[in-house]
């Protein structure tokens, strides 16, 4: 099951009006192909776009993103926040908290900023990337990856950690019914996100090395999350961007 082919008709119409999917069997990026949608003015809010395989993937930080055919749930989707922009650097949380409920079976955890974490390995990644007058958010899930198909050593995937009765179309229309609802509250200016994100953090009470994109490095203890999405360490020290190693 959890290779069974992807469905656009049996996944639109588990969801409500919000969502418009397409599935395609093979492109380079579902991330860059919505991306240019959505800069020529072409994509509207809702639009999801999943690919059964992607010979171009990409993760955060140019960071390329490789999985066989059919082992991964890879998809991206467009929102049109009302909120200011300044507020945006939350909506990656929004991603990571939706994705972590739904693998909540599995005992699925967050590190900060954009992995899910099953049993300390990660499991889904997020890249989200800004446009004009919106943002494009991109998922990946390692679904049916056995141990040899893995791309590194710390990474897992929901076969691996015994999901057996469970689909793509399934997961994907659980993850995006639920980050409609905590999407929609949170644009309407409601953080009540914040504490579902907080009980299923890895990272928060934890020392961890900041690994920023300069190349300098320092340690920390990670203490909270700003309404940013920033990450805030006891020294005060607020992290927007960076690679974060947990240390204990």
């Amino acid at each position: 099951m959890l290779s069974a082919p992807l469905d656009t008709s049996i996944i639109n119409a588990a969801l409500g009006q919000y969502w418009r999917v397409i599935v395609v069997e093979l492109t380079g990026s579902t991330q860059r192909d919505l991306v240019t949608l959505a800069r020529t003015g072409t994509a509207a809010a809702g639009d999801v776009i999943v690919a059964d395989y992607q010979s171009d993937g990409r993760g955060r930080l140019l960071r390329s993103f490789d999985a066989p055919q059919g082992t991964a749930l890879l998809f991206s989707y467009f929102i049109q926040p009302k909120r200011t922009q300044d507020d945006w650097g939350y909506i990656p949380l929004i991603v990571g908290t939706s994705l972590a409920q739904v693998l909540s079976d599995f005992g699925a955890k967050l590190k900060w900023p954009n992995d899910v974490l099953i049993s300390e390995k990660k499991v889904a990644g997020i890249i989200a990337e800004t446009t004009d007058d919106g943002i494009v958010i991109g998922v990946g899930i390692n679904v049916g990856m056995q141990v040899r198909q893995l791309p590194v050593p710390t990474a897992t995937s929901l076969l691996i950690e015994g999901a057996r009765n469970v689909t793509r179309n399934q997961l994907l229309v659980e993850f995006l019914n639920n980050f409609e609802e905590k999407f929609l509250a949170w644009d309407e200016g409601s953080d009540e996100i914040s504490a579902d994100y907080l009980k299923l953090s890895a990272t928060i009470g934890r020392e961890v090395r900041v690994e920023y994109p300069n190349g300098v490095s320092e340690n920390g203890l990670a203490v909270s999350i700003s309404h940013r999405g920033e990450l805030i360490l006891a020294s005060g020290q607020h992290v927007q961007a960076g690679d974060i190693v947990h240390l204990r």
